[in-house]
């Protein structure tokens, strides 16, 4: 209809200026002709005493006369207190009167007349349209609905960019059949879902899964934010929850995707207004329409949250939203397939191995993911080059995860040889602990808030953790302390520490409080720090015995460190002397190091610089944060 109306206006445009041109080009051929016939009035007088005019007929002011001899005819004016008509007496020429012609009404004179009128009409229309018009833009339009219909002729998302998270999807294709094919599960009663609500952690998918469902459904899809709703005017809300439903109707069947619905959706009765608040009143309007008196079959519901627990009861109960689909974090096997769609993007070297990168990065979400493929290309485009490399794609995890390398830090000699050893205590004491995971790499470049790490590349995701892999994590994150104690002794050790420490600490209380991994303190959750629990519930000897079995889980890990770095002293002296010359030492390079095997490297040969993150429980000591 828009373009119906812009290209009505554009030809009436094109035909007015048409239109004024020719009545210019005519106005300018008649003024031209007229300036030809016109004569002055004393030639006039002159031309009738000599007997050359004929006959003349008088209009007002003007008059119009005829030469004698078929000469033609000639026009002048009468100037005023004229009396022509005695002035003309004793000549033959023939007078004649007439009613003067009314004024000739020209087009240009009509234009200019109008045009005011036609802008001032022009303007009216614009501001009521403005006022009015679609999307609540306006002042008259606040309780319009602003969601947004999807274009389904631009580019769509669809299924297949949707990776890493198959049961969600798989929930959300049964919607789209449905839609499709309602009749295959309407013959054995099934009804469609009023709604599904997706729930997830940020950067996990959940609105690019909705926007998959508009681009395979093929209904219309409209899409709305939360805080849209929310006005600081009461009912204004409400009144656009009421519009967005009826446009849903109309376009039934159809789906309306609410994006962060716990902006309008949170519990009634948390705010100072009461049961007059806007919120509450848009969230009211928004339960009657999706299960009220007055059904709305054919309107799906979509929403997204990432706090589900705000969320109020009545809004979760079936026949509402009948479906909480979880969007979870993915897998190795589901960072795999996210890594793959997104690398299909960019150009990639042949040495790259999307299941070496999904490995070492448990945890991340699919946004963080393609953050990682992003900053990979930007990396190699710096260093001009044509293809994505490997060494691209680690390095970025790196910057992800821990911040851009800090080459140009000034370190002193010794401040090196102390970060040396302390990281070669981490990687010797995880050689002799089986239970930690293995190294993927040890560095003494500062990178980000720590001056070097070890790095573990768990074998896979884990959901569980024994008490022996505790224990392990524990010694692990004690043995840089212990190295700085064996090699610089007790009064030369320094806070680089502290991040190792608050990890174990951490780690060994939560096994006391949480996970019951303490025989003297028992199976019982005692992990609620606040004053008031710990004043209520905890007595002053149960929370000192607490204390205390913490306090035996860390000294345990520094006993089984201690004991590993003293018997393997000339083992550490390598390890931190490699680390000195080379900066950066893998996994392989450091186990051939214990075997014997010396570094061998080529010129044009880089260390695989990739990361992941420590494991779950953390407390590994593999990052030595920069207290200074």
């Amino acid at each position: 209809m828009k373009d119906i109306n812009r290209n009505l206006v554009f030809w009436l445009g094109i035909g007015l200026v048409i239109l004024l041109v020719l009545n210019f080009a005519n106005d300018a051929q008649m003024k031209a002709t007229l300036d030809d016939k016109e004569i002055s009035y004393s030639e006039f007088m002159s031309e009738s005493k000599a007997g050359n005019v004929t006959e003349v007929v008088i209009k007002g002011d003007a008059l119009q006369g005829v030469y004698a001899g078929n000469r033609g005819e000639f026009i002048s004016k009468v100037p005023p207190e004229e009396n022509i008509v005695s002035r003309l007496e004793g000549t033959n020429v023939t007078i004649k009167a007439a009613n003067p012609d009314p004024d000739k009404i020209r087009l240009t004179d009509v234009f200019f007349t109008v045009l005011p009128i036609l802008l001032l009409i022009g303007f009216w229309f614009f501001i009521i349209r403005q006022m009015g018009g679609k999307g609540g833009g306006g002042a008259m339009g606040f309780g319009k609905s602003r969601a947004k219909m999807m274009d389904n002729n631009k580019a769509k998302v669809t299924f297949d960019d949707v990776a890493g998270i198959d049961e969600s999807k798989h929930e959300l294709e049964e919607i789209v059949d449905f839609l499709k094919d309602p009749q295959k599960f309407q013959r054995l009663g099934g009804k469609i879902p009023r709604g599904a609500l997706l729930v997830g952690a940020p950067g996990t998918g959940k609105t690019l899964i909705a926007r998959a469902v508009a681009g395979e459904s093929g209904v219309p899809f409209f899409s709305i934010s939360g805080s849209d709703f929310v006005e600081m005017f009461v009912g204004v809300g409400a009144s656009r929850v009421r519009d967005m439903f009826e446009q849903g109707k109309k376009n039934a069947p159809c789906i309306i995707f609410i994006d962060e619905i716990d902006a309008v959706g949170r519990h009634r009765g948390g705010g100072y207004g009461g049961g007059n608040d806007e919120r509450e009143q848009t969230l009211n309007q928004l339960l009657v329409e999706m299960d009220g008196f007055e059904g709305n079959e054919g309107v799906i519901i979509l929403a997204a949250t990432n706090r589900p627990d705000v969320l109020d009861p009545a809004l979760l109960r079936p026949g509402r939203f009948d479906r909480q689909i979880a969007v979870p974090l993915p897998d190795v096997k589901g960072r795999e397939k996210i890594l793959e769609v997104h690398m299909k993007k960019v150009p990639l070297s042949n040495n790259v191995d999307a299941s070496v990168i999904a490995r070492g990065t448990p945890g991340f979400s699919g946004a963080e993911l393609a953050n990682l493929i992003n900053e990979a290309a930007l990396a190699a485009a710096r260093n001009n080059k044509r293809v994505v490399s490997m060494e691209d794609l680690e390095e970025a995890k790196d910057k992800v995860m821990m911040g851009a390398e800090r080459r140009s830090m000034a370190m002193s000699d010794e401040e090196k040889k102390l970060t040396a050893y302390h990281e070669a205590g981490h990687a010797l004491v995880t050689l002799h602990e089986p239970e930690s995971d293995p190294i993927h790499k040890a560095t003494i470049i500062p990178r980000g808030g720590a001056l070097g790490m070890v790095m573990r590349l768990p074998e896979g995701d884990r959901y569980s953790y024994s008490l022996a892999k505790m224990k392990a994590n524990l010694s692990v994150g004690m043995g840089g302390r212990v190295a700085e104690e064996l090699i610089f002794g007790k009064e030369f050790v320094t806070n680089g520490a502290s991040g190792d420490i608050k990890q174990v600490t951490s780690m060994a209380r939560a096994m006391v409080t949480e996970w019951g991994l303490s025989e003297k303190v028992g199976m019982i959750d005692y992990s609620d720090d606040s004053s008031t629990y710990k004043e209520t519930r905890i007595s002053p000897d149960t929370s000192a015995e607490i204390d205390s079995e913490v306090r035996r889980f860390v000294d345990d890990g520094y006993k089984k460190a201690k004991k590993v770095l003293t018997d393997n002293i000339d083992d550490l002296h390598i390890i931190a002397k490699a680390l000195l010359e080379y900066e950066l030492l893998s996994g392989d390079e450091i186990a051939g190091l214990i075997r014997g095997e010396a570094i061998i490297r080529h010129e044009t040969e880089e260390v695989a610089s990739s990361s992941s993150r420590p494991s779950v429980p953390s407390g590994g000591g593999s990052k030595d944060m920069d207290e200074d």
